[in-house]
């Protein structure tokens, strides 16, 4: 048998180094997406092999390193996958295909000390994607910091920040999506926190837009790290330990007509119970959202102030939303909507943790 050509030998040890590693003949180091000194904020599933897999809005990736070059191995399980790559402090979007790839996050004229962070733009239903790992050819710095205060917002498409930044004319686009200026992950900076964004777009407490009950509303969301009907993964609740939950759901049960009160309250109430019973340390603050407005509103705070009667926790709250219409193109929050929704949102959630 020929041998290998020693060429071939380092392309083949390069890709297939998915443990910390140096490569001496391209001096570039490598550490796998799980590593130690990559934090990590939102929730992922593990490979055996280090790399995370996420499909939620929202989910960061934060390193360091120290050298002139980054780059990233991703790929997704469908076409619409984007990220913001924000490299000390300035953002770029970038796409993340099927078929895998490594993309050049920097390129610097000279080494130096930098600061990045993965953020993922998309839902679920757009793909689940996997970060193998990154290299460079500098060295990476222990993981950065996250803030100690810890968020989770439960909820719908404006909880994953759908078409928030939509630029018409033109159909709707994937990377109109953008988590990181929905008003979740804005009240989190305002409150120096982190966020957890656990939502589908299209789906609601009891039942989806359309009226279905058996796809993955809030409950079974709630216990997934991965959302995908055909390959679900489970969440361990003890891997993040929230201070503050907040529920802003509600909006799809209400799309077909009011919902049956007592079925609603009934299970909105053993949702609570449940969130109480896994966060033994976390507040919940229950709000009906942006979209819904008049009778449906009115219906939905309600039911809002039966569950929390019920379940009688003085941990359990609610905050008051305001109604925000969207615009002509779409009937989500607009960017500066979800600006002003977090702005509502603040001092209600300040008061109720006294932060």
């Amino acid at each position: 048998m020929r041998p290998i050509p020693h060429r071939l030998n380092a392309a083949l040890a390069a890709f297939f180094c998915l443990g910390a590693c140096l490569d001496a003949a391209t001096a570039t180091e490598t550490v796998p997406a799980g590593d130690a000194r990559v934090a990590r904020m939102g929730r992922m599933a593990d490979t055996a092999d280090g790399a995370v897999r996420f499909a939620y809005p929202g989910v960061s990736l934060f390193l360091r390193f120290e050298g002139r070059t980054l780059a990233l191995d991703a790929a997704s399980t469908g076409e619409k996958s984007w990220l913001d790559v924000i490299v000390d402090g300035t953002v770029r979007t970038l796409h993340v295909a099927p078929e895998g790839a490594r993309h050049v996050l920097v390129d610097a004229a000279q080494p130096g000390l930098h600061t990045v962070q993965v953020l993922h733009r998309s839902e679920t239903w757009h793909g689940t994607v996997t970060l193998r790992g990154f290299t460079t050819d500098g060295r990476f710095a222990p993981a950065p910091s996250l803030p100690a205060r810890r968020l989770m917002f439960l909820g719908d498409s404006v909880t994953c920040g759908e078409a928030l930044e939509r630029s018409p004319p033109g159909p709707k686009q994937p990377v109109w999506w953008n988590p990181r200026l929905s008003y979740g992950m804005l009240a989190g900076a305002a409150l120096r926190a982190q966020v957890h964004l656990v939502c589908h777009g299209g789906r609601g407490l009891v039942r989806s837009w359309n009226g279905r009950t058996d796809e993955f509303n809030l409950a079974r969301l709630y216990e997934l790290a991965l959302a995908d009907p055909a390959r679900p993964e489970p969440w361990d609740q003890r891997r993040y330990a929230p201070d503050l939950i907040v529920s802003a759901i509600g909006t799809n049960d209400f799309n077909q007509g009011i919902p049956e009160r007592a079925a609603y309250v009934g299970e909105y109430v053993a949702l609570v119970r449940t969130l109480l019973r896994d966060h033994p340390r976390a507040r919940i603050v229950l709000t009906e959202g942006a979209i819904l407005d008049g009778e449906k509103k009115t219906a939905l705070r309600a039911y809002i102030d039966e569950t929390i009667r019920r379940v009688g926790d003085a941990r359990v709250s609610s905050a008051v939303s305001r109604h925000y219409p969207g615009d002509a193109v779409d009937a989500h929050p607009t960017r500066a909507q979800h600006a002003a929704m977090a702005a509502d949102l603040v001092p209600q959630l300040r008061a109720a943790m006294g932060w």
